[in-house]
């Protein structure tokens, strides 16, 4: 059995990563409201950035642009999106173990990988996955900057081309309990993104407000298709940054619930320890004092 100053000492241990995971928990909880005060601004953006995209498709009788073309899939570029940082419970083995089935099931075809998130590029590296590019430390100051140089190295590689499709594998925020696992292919783009063209069948499935253009559709088509590209892998960024945070919150509030639970158990066993002592001393002084009066 322990001696009570092993207890003491455990009992103290215990007691200070308690409070290092309460502290983390109440950081993260700070930086969840930001980020998901992002994630909740940027959706609706999004959303109204593919409604313009669907209004100028329809004035173009066939929409002509690299990052429509489609092509058999034999080159795959995949985003990897994890955090920089640990302590954030299964969601950065969620996603490593989701890429290493995406592998599986792809492995007839060559493979490309841009790791977003210090973890998920040391994940790579380990399994001997080929890197095409790697970007770390974004998710401490995210900003529009690192979605535009991502989709400018995405879209790059699909029109030149190099790669015959885009997917990304990442935590989409749910709630602070929930965050889903998603594999989205990023290009090329749906083809509901410029449905209705020559079909006309948006007219038919609701009425959606007009627009007035200057310039003329086709041209704006071309402006508006890398500005949906970025806002797409913004508004993935922003998901998987708040999932982190979400995530990272549940954990250590979980952690800090078990070091309390285990500072009361070991609170209870050193108090039987000290009370074993304490009446292992007085049989010892009863026991000396009746061999003494004998």
């Amino acid at each position: 059995m322990p001696t009570l100053l092993e207890y003491r000492h455990r009992l103290r241990s215990v007691n200070q990563t308690k409070q290092i995971t309460r502290a983390m928990k109440f950081v993260a909880a700070a930086q969840l409201r930001r980020a998901q005060s992002r994630v909740f601004a940027a959706r609706p953006y999004a959303h109204e950035i593919l409604e313009v995209l669907r209004s100028a498709a329809e004035r173009v009788e066939q929409p002509i642009h690299p990052l429509l073309e489609r092509r058999a899939e034999r080159r795959l570029l995949v985003l990897v999106l994890t955090s920089d940082k640990g302590l954030c419970g299964a969601f950065n083995s969620n996603v490593a173990r989701r890429a290493a089935a995406f592998f599986r099931a792809h492995k007839d075809r060559e493979l490309k990988w841009i790791a977003v998130g210090r973890r998920g590029r040391d994940t790579l590296r380990k399994q001997g996955f080929r890197l095409e590019a790697e970007y770390v430390d974004i998710f401490r100051r995210l900003d529009f900057e690192h979605a535009r140089e991502i989709a400018r190295r995405v879209g790059g590689l699909y029109a030149e081309p190099q790669v015959d499709a885009v997917y990304a594998i990442y935590n989409e925020f749910k709630n602070v309990m929930t965050q889903k696992l998603i594999v989205e292919q990023v290009l090329p783009l749906a083809p509901e993104v410029v449905a209705g063209g020559a079909a006309g069948k948006l007219r038919d499935r609701r009425a959606e407000p007009d627009y007035i253009y200057e310039d003329p559709p086709q041209a704006i088509f071309d402006s508006m298709l890398p500005r949906y590209l970025e806002s797409e892998i913004f508004r993935i960024l922003l998901e998987s940054g708040a999932g982190e945070q979400a995530a990272r919150m549940t954990a250590m509030d979980a952690a800090t619930n078990n070091a309390a639970d285990l500072i009361e158990r070991l609170t209870l066993e050193m108090n039987k320890a000290r009370q074993a002592a304490i009446t292992k001393e007085i049989i010892e002084v009863v026991s000396g004092a009746a061999a003494t009066a004998a």
